[in-house]
């Protein structure tokens, strides 16, 4: 969550969750946004050996992979960098509190709003690197008010899987530096899911911090801020950039 000192655009934001209706029971597996294969497997090993029939389902979606963007500033006065990032609700994990009986800890925060870096899905256009960049200046504008150049935004390493026991989804970590005095009212998508978001801005260590005490638990965002760490030379733990560190560590490093 937002903390004392961050920069926050205010927005009104979802107060409560309602489950309308359970469409599961008449629902089938291969309709709707996500996709449910139940499949049969069997493995046969390098030595010509082969497995038992084994149960695998994978959960998977027309479009399988998506984009996440690390937009960032450095504040030219003190040398920190800042990173935006919204906060909305993510009604699976909303939704938790109405299991907390079966949960092996209670959720603290209960996560009414959840942050996380802006991401998007990639459509059937978004072909190649030229693809990615296109589509996370998309997303930079559509979540966070951001005009972005495709040609100014940096792929932060190799894709990742977030949950390959469950998904096929491969998620492209990007980065951009932004102007934070050129944002604009970020307009969304339309759909309900970017409705009540909010856009704040906070410091690189103390968002990363944020990631690791559990405020802000999304798996593709630490890694995310992680790597642009790496890219600008950043050092979290020692709150210090490469080039301040002595000659003998920064030739280490």
């Amino acid at each position: 969550r937002a903390r004392r000192g961050d920069s926050v655009t205010e927005t009104p934001t979802v107060a409560q969750i309602d489950v309308v209706q359970d469409r599961t029971p008449g629902s089938r597996c291969d309709e709707g946004f996500l996709r449910l294969k139940r499949l049969t497997l069997r493995n046969t090993y390098t030595d010509g050996t082969v497995s038992p029939e084994y149960p695998c389902d994978i959960v998977s979606r027309r479009r399988v992979d998506a984009v996440a963007v690390v937009l960032w500033h450095r504040d030219p006065e003190i040398g920190k960098i800042y990173v935006h990032f919204r906060e909305g609700s993510r009604p699976p994990v909303w939704l938790r509190r109405s299991k907390a009986s079966e949960l092996p800890l209670i959720d603290h925060p209960p996560y009414d709003v959840f942050g996380e870096i802006v991401a998007g899905v990639l459509e059937e256009e978004d072909l190649g690197e030229p693809g990615l960049r296109e589509r996370a200046a998309i997303e930079a504008f559509e979540e966070a008010g951001f005009v972005v150049k495709p040609a100014d935004i940096v792929q932060l390493g190799g894709g990742l899987f977030p949950s390959p026991g469950v998904t096929d989804e491969k998620i492209y970590l990007l980065a951009a530096e932004v102007n934070p005095a050129a944002r604009q009212p970020a307009p969304g998508d339309g759909s309900v899911h970017e409705t009540g978001t909010r856009v704040v801005c906070q410091e690189l260590r103390l968002a990363l911090e944020a990631c690791r005490t559990g405020h802000m638990p999304d798996a593709k965002s630490e890694l995310g801020l992680m790597r642009l760490a790496a890219h600008v030379g950043y050092l979290p733990e020692l709150d210090m950039f490469v080039q301040d560190l002595p000659a003998a560590l920064q030739q280490a490093y």
